[in-house]
C-alpha cells in the first residue's frame, strides 16, 4: 500500500494541516487558563522550553514512525518492530486517537452552540444568567448530541474527501482564516481600558510563583498542546515525502502551535483585566468567564462586543475542527487500511461509533447516575484515561521504542533524509529521545499521581 499512498501536495499544506492537527481546544483553551493558574509569563517560558527539549523530540519521533512504515499508525509501528510486542504501541495511538475523537466531538459541539447562542444574542446577561447557561445547555440530552452530530458530520465531509482535497484544502483555508480571527480578537482586546496589566501579566515574569507543579503542568501542557502520543503526528507523517526535513517541520509545527497558544492569551487576559476578572478562573474561562467579559468590556458598544463574541467563538469552533479532522484521520486509515475497506466506508465507521461515543459521554453530564463510574461521568472517566493515563504512556513507550529498539541507522536515514540533510543536531535528537524526553514524561505522569 505503500506505493499507492497519498500524500500532501505542497509543502505550505503539509505544514498547516500538521499544524492544524496540533493547534486545536489545548491552544486556545487549556493554554490560557494554564498560564493564567500558574502565574503568567513565567508559565510560558517554562512552557517555551518544554516544547524545545520534549515536544520537537517527540514530535520527530512520530514523524520518523510515520513516515518510515507510510501507513496507519499500528501498521507504521508494526513494521518498524517486525510484529513483535512494540506494534501495540501504535495500536494504542489508535485507540487513543479514536477514545478522544469522541468525547473531543462534544466539547467540539459545544463551540457551534456558542455560535449560535452568539448570533441570537443569547449570552448577554448578568453572570449568573451565563454560568447557568452553560450548566442547563451541557446537560441538556438534546442539544449537545445534536451539535456533536453537526460537527462530526461536517468532519466526515473533510475526511470523505481525501488528503489533498480534503485535509490538506480544508487546513489552507482554515488555518489563515483561524491567523486572522485571532489578531482581530487580540487587537479589539488590546486596544480595551485597563489592557495593559493583562499584557504586563503575560510578559512579565514572575518567577516568585515557580514550583515543582508549575514545571509540571507545563511539560504536560507542552505534550497535550502539540498532540503528541495521539497517532495524529504519525498518521500525517505517513503522506510525508522522502524530500520532507522531519526537523524542520517539527519547528515550524511547534512555532505555529506556540504562537497560537501565546496568541490566545494575549485574547483573553488583556480583556479579563479590563474587566477586573481573575486570570485563575481555570476551566470555565472560555464558557462562562468570557461572555462575562465580553459583555462588560465592551459595555455602552453592544454591536461591537456582539461581533467580538462571535468572531471568538467561530475561532474556537475552528480550532476545534482541525484538530477533529487530524484525530479522525487515525482511526480512518486504521480502519480501511487494517479491514480492507474503502476511504469513505472507513470514514463513516468512525463517525458513527465516534458519535455514539460522544452521544454516551454527553449524556453522562445530565443527571444519568448509570452513565458514571466511580462517582465521575463517562465524560470525566474518558477524559482522565485518555489524556491522563495513555497519552503519557504512549509518549514514553514511543521514546522508548524509537531511542532504544529501532536500529539507529533507520532513524539517522529517516532524520537526515538519507544523507541528504545535515546531521549536526542528531547526536542532540537521539539523547533527548533516550533519556531526557522518557524522564520528563514519567515525571508527569508519576506527578499526578502524587507519586513525586
Amino acid at each position: 500500500m505503500s506505493e499507492e499512498r497519498a500524500s500532501f501536495g505542497s509543502k505550505l499544506g503539509m505544514i498547516l494541516a500538521t499544524a492544524g492537527g496540533a493547534v486545536g481546544l489545548g491552544n486556545v483553551w487549556r493554554f490560557p487558563y494554564m498560564t493564567g493558574e500558574n502565574g503568567g509569563a513565567a508559565f510560558i517560558l517554562i512552557y517555551i522550553g518544554c516544547v524545545l527539549l520534549l515536544g520537537i523530540p517527540c514530535m520527530i519521533a512520530e514523524f520518523i514512525i510515520g513516515r518510515h512504515g507510510a501507513s496507519n499508525t499500528f501498521r507504521a509501528y508494526s513494521k518498524l518492530s517486525h510484529g513483535s510486542a512494540w506494534k501495540y504501541v501504535g495500536l494504542l495511538g489508535v485507540l487513543t486517537g479514536f477514545l478522544i475523537t469522541g468525547y473531543y466531538g462534544v466539547v467540539s459541539g459545544w463551540c457551534l452552540q456558542y455560535v449560535y447562542a452568539s448570533i441570537m444574542g443569547e449570552l448577554h446577561g448578568n453572570p449568573e444568567y451565563v454560568k447557568t447557561y452553560f450548566q442547563s445547555f451541557s446537560t441538556d440530552p438534546v442539544r449537545p448530541v445534536f451539535w456533536l452530530a453537526l460537527i462530526l458530520l461536517i468532519t466526515l465531509y473533510v475526511i470523505m474527501h481525501g488528503v489533498r482535497g480534503g485535509i490538506e484544502r480544508a487546513s489552507k483555508l482554515m488555518m489563515p482564516t483561524l491567523f486572522v480571527l485571532l489578531l482581530v480578537i487580540v487587537v479589539a482586546s488590546c486596544l480595551l481600558p485597563g489592557a495593559d496589566k493583562g499584557i504586563e501579566f503575560l510578559f512579565n515574569p514572575d518567577f516568585s510563583k515557580v514550583d515543582q507543579s508549575v514545571f509540571l503542568g507545563a511539560l504536560g501542557q507542552s505534550f497535550y498542546s502539540l498532540s503528541i502520543a495521539m497517532g495524529c503526528i504519525c498518521t500525517y507523517a505517513s503522506y510525508y515525502t522522502r524530500q520532507t526535513n522531519l526537523l524542520n517541520s517539527a519547528l515550524q509545527v511547534s512555532l505555529v502551535d506556540s504562537m497560537v497558544a501565546i496568541l490566545a492569551g494575549l485574547m483573553i487576559f488583556p480583556a479579563a483585566f479590563s474587566v477586573g476578572v481573575n486570570p485563575d478562573s481555570g476551566p470555565s474561562l472560555i464558557y462562562i468567564t468570557l461572555p462575562n467579559v465580553f459583555s462588560q468590556a465592551f459595555v455602552g458598544m453592544p454591536v461591537i462586543g456582539w461581533i467580538v463574541s462571535l468572531l471568538f467563538y467561530l475561532l474556537l469552533s475552528l480550532a476545534a475542527l482541525t484538530s477533529l479532522i487530524s484525530l479522525h484521520e487515525v482511526s480512518t486509515s486504521f480502519f480501511y487500511e487494517e479491514f480492507h475497506l474503502s476511504r469513505n466506508k472507513g470514514a463513516v465507521v468512525v463517525t458513527a461509533t465516534t458519535f455514539l461515543i460522544g452521544a454516551i459521554c454527553s449524556l453522562s453530564l445530565g443527571n444519568a447516575d448509570y452513565l458514571s463510574i466511580a462517582g465521575r461521568t463517562l465524560f470525566d472517566v474518558f477524559d482522565f484515561v485518555t489524556g491522563q493515563i495513555f497519552l503519557p504512556i504512549g509518549g514514553f513507550l514511543t521514546c522508548l521504542f524509537l531511542g532504544w529498539f529501532v536500529p539507529v541507522k533507520i532513524v539517522r536515514d529517516e532524520f537526515t533524509n538519507w544523507g541528504t540533510v545535515s546531521a549536526r543536531f542528531f547526536g542532540v535528537f537521539l539523547f533527548l529521545v533516550r533519556f531526557v524526553c522518557p524522564l520528563a514524561i514519567l515525571a508527569i505522569f508519576l506527578h499526578q499521581f502524587n507519586v513525586i
